[in-house]
């Protein structure tokens, strides 16, 4: 089926495009190359009383076996990355990653903290990500976004109503087009260095040879998660094909063709046992959606 020539596919399992590797089947999945197919995208799924989802990496989220009715649109060929004196602008589907490489390039600080992170723009943005002392919020200068009446808004970044793994795009139903990010010049060699140093901290401590979604669950207050899961002894407790990383007691990893619901039902042993050891209920950061 397409839609002035942007092809929306008819039920498509969402795990190959999943950094986990998991995720049931999607009703429609498109895959949009520009802002305008974007924003065609959403008035088809709004005239056709279509749920819509939207998705960067799929890295910070579970999708059930049952899947998902609606339209999800994967936003990853919206990458356009662009730099002018030390503003930083790029597309929601921009790799993380790679807006980090490019300050980098131009000798800018300030994202050194997310040069390992499996994330897109706009995910960072809707979660507020952060890592290693370095958060979103500390650089985002504005967000733009397509508001559910269909207009394009600004966000400043107060606007943004930045909190722990929060923004206002959680609560409002807009979707992130692009960011821009307000960095420092700083000497290339020491940026790179703790960009360095950083990765090799994530190579050392968490088990980057698994598909996994990073940490799973939001820092409960006076506690780490990690540290409770493993005074739990849940290191390597299975479900399926998922299991609680022996390297990293904060990550689930799918080691044999786990699924999404193995994911959700570990993670549920996982609060129960904590919450009956030490009696802190730990809240999910990645998200779970769909059917069983």
């Amino acid at each position: 089926m397409t839609l002035n020539q942007i092809k929306i596919l008819k039920n498509q399992l969402l795990a190959p495009y999943a950094h986990t590797q998991v995720g049931g089947m999607v009703d429609f999945l498109a895959i949009p190359k520009t802002q305008t197919e974007l924003q065609e995208l959403l008035l088809w799924a709004k005239s056709n009383q279509q749920p819509i989802y939207i998705f960067g990496r799929l890295s910070n989220l579970v999708v059930r076996n049952g899947g998902l009715r609606g339209l999800a649109i994967l936003l990853h060929e919206l990458n356009h990355i662009s730099i002018e004196n030390n503003i930083i602008t790029a597309d929601a589907g921009a790799d993380l990653i790679m807006v980090a490489e490019s300050a980098l390039e131009s000798s800018l600080s300030g994202l050194e903290w997310s040069a390992g992170i499996p994330g897109s723009v706009g995910g960072a943005v809707f979660m507020n990500a952060g890592a290693y002392g370095g958060q979103t919020d500390m650089v985002v200068e504005s967000a733009t976004a397509i508001m559910p009446d269909g207009t394009i808004q600004t966000f400043s970044s107060e606007a943004l109503d930045f909190g722990y793994r929060h923004s206002v795009f959680q609560d409002n139903g807009g979707v992130i087009i692009s960011a821009t990010f307000r960095l420092v010049p700083d000497d290339q060699l020491l940026i790179q260095s703790r960009m360095d140093e950083n990765n090799f901290k994530r190579a050392n401590k968490q088990p980057l040879n698994y598909p996994s979604n990073g940490s799973v669950f939001k820092r409960p207050i006076g506690y780490f998660a990690g540290k409770l899961i493993m005074d739990s002894n849940l290191q390597g407790k299975r479900v399926g094909g998922v299991e609680v990383s022996t390297k990293h007691a904060g990550f689930m990893v799918n080691v044999a063709h786990g699924t999404g619901n193995d994911y959700e039902d570990l993670i549920h042993i996982v609060q129960k046992t904590v919450k009956e050891k030490y009696g802190v209920s730990l809240e999910t950061e990645v998200r779970i959606m769909g059917e069983r």
